[in-house]
């Protein structure tokens, strides 16, 4: 069972895909609710939606092309208490093969780095997620200030975005 539910579904254009949730996404059922998590105010500074969201609103964010997943959907908690049985690539491969977006975009390092399996950079990945093209990004965790760069979050952004019926 999924701590928090997929938001997925065919002809998005990003789906963000978090490391796992936080102890705070838990508690409240909603992702990226953690106290200084930037997430969702990256997500309006950079123009991916129109408006600020709330963490509860997360429901919502199909009809602006984007998604929501986890690489580790069965554990919560800060990435220092995951176990690597709890990550699931060949899962998140199977999901982005049924709803096919344009782009999966990994929210830190880490679930970048479980997810293919070696060091990733930030930025465009070599490798895709099925037929998604690749991409990480900055932690927007407030435990993981020190890299913060919301640039990487503007470079995403700035991606031609898909008329709806050609993702």
């Amino acid at each position: 069972m999924s701590v928090l539910p997929d938001v997925l579904e065919p002809g998005l254009w990003i789906v963000f895909c978090g490391t796992a949730a936080g102890r705070r996404s838990a508690e409240v059922e909603a992702y990226y609710a953690g106290r200084g998590n930037a997430f969702w105010p990256t997500l309006y500074r950079v123009g991916l939606t129109p408006r600020l969201l709330a963490p509860h609103e997360f429901r919502l964010l199909p009809r602006y092309g984007l998604g929501l997943t986890d690489l580790n959907q069965a554990e919560f908690g800060p990435d220092a208490g995951l176990t690597a049985a709890g990550f699931d690539p060949d899962g998140l491969r199977a999901r982005i093969e049924r709803v096919r977006p344009g782009i999966v975009a990994f929210t830190s390092k880490r679930a970048g780095r479980e997810f293919y399996g070696r060091a990733v950079a930030y930025g465009w990945q070599a490798e895709g997620v099925g037929p998604a093209r690749g991409f990480v990004l900055p932690s927007p965790s407030g435990a993981a200030r020190a890299a913060w760069d919301v640039g990487w979050w503007q470079m995403l952004a700035a991606e031609p975005r898909p008329a709806r019926g050609e993702e």
